[in-house]
């Protein structure tokens, strides 16, 4: 069974001052705490068994925010990266919750949408073959980790941040992996700057002949909220789609309930305890509607 982890981690340092004082996966993106968004990415792959790493100061927080997952249908699970030392130690802090299965990570900044989602997320899920990365087209791949694929949809190259990308596709913070990953994170070495870099397992997966990138292009929105301008963009786009085109974007008790995880009358009591706030009052709508 396919665990996931969420990575919550880092001091969010190029969103200061928003976060000297608290989490950056705590900030809201419209009306959801940042954290809601790559947890509801793990819900919609039919994945109900979570870790979430995040600092020392953050993680009693996150406990509070999310408990123990069982209102969700959900086991959630809390650990700590102490020093922000790279994506990949992600697998290694989570290796005993990952166990000797396939994973599931995504970064906790990252924001994805696209009626389509939960049935590519499926599909990838069933066929996995060592890793798959999902990719989505920007205008500045410059600026990303960048991917390359056949006509299969293998991936080919993977290049950071490239003066002359290959492609338009940035390389997104979801990956998944087979239950060669935590060994392949245990055989990487360190960058300069003493971190475990992600591209490395992927890099390790594609010499292998065993990665596969799926694009989200089309009919798909993506967005790492590790700026200012992208975190207002993300909330911007959050509230248009739901506002105006009827969209609910991340709204964990509604997955909970359309996935089976809870029933109705578990998604009207979760209502009823937020029935001061709009999202409480549209919630109930949706519990006490066609599940």
């Amino acid at each position: 069974m396919m665990k996931g982890i969420v990575l919550a981690g880092g001091s969010g340092t190029r969103l200061f001052p928003l976060t000297l004082a608290t989490s950056k996966q705590l900030l809201p993106v419209y009306d959801k705490p940042m954290v809601y968004y790559p947890l509801s990415v793990l819900m919609l792959a039919g994945i109900r068994d979570i870790l979430i790493i995040s600092t020392p100061s953050a993680v009693p927080v996150m406990q509070e925010l999310l408990g123990d997952g069982s209102r969700l249908g959900l086991n959630l699970s809390y650990a700590v990266q102490r020093e922000p030392r790279g994506v990949a130690e992600a697998l290694l802090i989570g290796a005993g919750h990952i166990g000797h299965g396939s994973s599931a990570l995504v970064l906790g900044d990252n924001v994805f949408h696209g009626a389509g989602l939960p049935e590519v997320l499926r599909r990838c899920r069933e066929s996995l073959d060592g890793c798959t990365l999902f990719g989505h087209p920007v205008p500045d791949p410059q600026r990303y980790g960048v991917g390359e694929v056949d006509s299969e949809g293998t991936l080919v190259s993977i290049e950071e941040k490239p003066l002359r990308p290959r492609s338009d596709k940035a390389v997104t913070g979801l990956y998944f992996y087979d239950d060669q990953a935590v060994d392949i994170a245990r055989g990487i070495a360190p960058s300069p700057r003493g971190e475990l870099e992600i591209t490395d397992v992927n890099l390790e997966y594609l010499r292998q002949g065993r990665a596969k990138m799926v694009e989200l292009g089309r009919g798909f929105a993506w967005f790492d909220c590790g700026t200012h301008d992208s975190l207002l963009a993300a909330g911007q786009y959050v509230q248009f789609a739901e506002k105006y085109e009827g969209e609910r974007v991340a709204c964990l008790e509604e997955i909970a309930l359309r996935m089976g995880f809870i029933d109705a009358e578990a998604c009207l009591r979760l209502a009823a305890g937020m029935r001061q706030s709009d999202y409480g009052r549209r919630l109930a709508d949706i519990a006490c509607g066609p599940a």
